[in-house]
């Protein structure tokens, strides 16, 4: 069952599940911003940076039980292949182009997110008139 794009922007933000029991889940702005960071730090070379850059955001997006599994990029390094980082990474990727809606939203897609947006109310009255709660228009005088 899919679930409705305006409902994944209202909702708690959801976890993938791994082979093995671990999860991926979606990173802040601000982590990716820190993982940006701390790859440029681990990288010796611009060679390496996209090895690091993955080892950093498996860091942050893989979890066990609500807890990060690595402590940081370095560990991933030491811990994991290169082809285990890669596969991790990619699969955070596809499962955060999936429940993400972001800027790579098709056209179709993007209308559909705008319009139920558009359409839920905010309120009891939200975007309805309502004559009841209209001020009342000032008399002119007797009425005939």
């Amino acid at each position: 069952m899919n679930i409705p794009d305006w409902l994944k922007l209202a909702g708690p933000a959801p976890a993938g599940r791994l082979p093995g029991g671990g999860e991926v889940r979606l990173l802040t702005a601000q982590e990716v911003l820190e993982a940006r960071r701390e790859a440029l730090e681990l990288a010796a070379e611009e060679g390496e940076l996209a090895l690091c850059s993955n080892a950093c955001l498996v860091a942050r997006g893989v979890v066990r039980r609500g807890r990060p599994v690595y402590s940081s990029g370095e560990e991933v390094l030491e811990k994991l292949t290169a082809g285990q980082i890669e596969e991790l990474a990619r699969r955070w990727t596809d499962f955060s182009r999936a429940e993400d809606p972001g800027l790579g939203l098709g056209k179709e897609r993007l209308d559909r997110l705008k319009k139920a947006w558009s359409t839920c109310r905010g309120s009891a009255f939200g975007g309805v008139c309502s004559k009841l709660l209209e001020r009342c228009p000032r008399r002119r005088g007797p009425r005939p």
